[in-house]
């Protein structure tokens, strides 16, 4: 029994040597995959050794492993470009991915906002839809409903949204029919939303300072996927009476951070958040 329990040991320790050893390949493995993706196209061999600092040996080694294992294709002229195996990882990750459960997820355990009503909105057309709400039990004049549909030039989110839309598809949505008013202070026309939308771009948020409902401002920032694209947007409302400049700035940013936060649950690279929004 002792010499069956002494190879037993020994053959463990053998098996926990070897996958001690083949973490750092594994690291290897996944930069050289981020280095040919975040190239654009396809890689020599060459200048993935060059760009690894790694022994010619070693990279062919392991570009080899990768080539089996469909992580990379290499193409006929030798190069090598991002294979089919990490795209069935990327569906697998996709189709778990639920923007309404990490929502709510997000903002249950979040305390910061917790007095704030919180909304996540998706875009559709002119019309920003309300997929999640959290009302506070603070009065605002408006309850915010599942399904509710509104402008999106006069909401928080919509104005985010409208923010990363190109010059020719904003043309075409409101130059010919631009939303009437909801209240005196909903923006007038294109050339005034262009205004904003500009502001929006330099501040990284939006202000909804009483076009939905008077006396009642939103703010709002956009929720990123893995293709860096905003696919819905959050604000928090809360009343005018109680906000100060200072606050809106405050409440700005800390709406930025969540939106990081939760872009990055979606794949986006929260890094660089910041940089795209601003």
């Amino acid at each position: 029994m002792e010499v069956s329990s002494t190879r037993r040991a020994a053959v463990e320790d053998t098996a926990i040597g070897k996958s001690v050893d083949s973490v750092p390949a594994l690291r290897r493995a996944v930069s050289i995959l981020d280095l040919v993706t975040n190239s654009g196209g396809a890689m020599s061999a060459a200048d993935i050794t060059r760009a690894m600092s790694l022994p010619k040996s070693t990279a062919h080694g392991l570009l080899g492993v990768m080539v089996e294992l469909g992580l990379l294709v290499r193409k006929q002229d030798g190069t090598y470009r991002l294979g089919p195996h990490p795209m069935r990882w990327a569906h697998g990750f996709l189709s778990e991915m639920d923007i309404v459960s990490i929502f709510r997820n997000y903002f249950a355990s979040d305390t910061t906002l917790s007095p704030y009503t919180v909304t996540l909105t998706t875009l559709d057309r002119d019309e920003v839809v309300y997929i999640d709400c959290r009302n506070s039990d603070q009065p605002l004049g408006h309850t915010f409903r599942i399904g509710m549909r509104l402008p999106a030039t006069f909401t928080a989110t919509g104005k985010m949204l409208l923010s990363e839309m190109p010059e020719d598809k904003l043309e075409a949505l409101f130059s010919a029919n631009f939303p009437p008013p909801i209240t005196s202070r909903s923006v007038k026309n294109l050339g005034l939303l262009r205004q904003e939308l500009a502001d929006i771009r330099t501040r990284g948020f939006s202000i909804d300072n009483g076009q939905v409902r008077e006396g009642m401002i939103c703010i709002g920032t956009a929720v990123r996927d893995h293709t860096r694209c905003a696919v819905a947007g959050i604000a928090i409302s809360l009343l005018e009476s109680e906000t100060t400049p200072v606050l809106i700035e405050s409440l700005g940013e800390t709406m930025r951070r969540s939106a990081a936060i939760l872009s990055e649950q979606l794949g986006h690279n929260s890094s660089s958040l910041f940089r795209d929004e601003g």
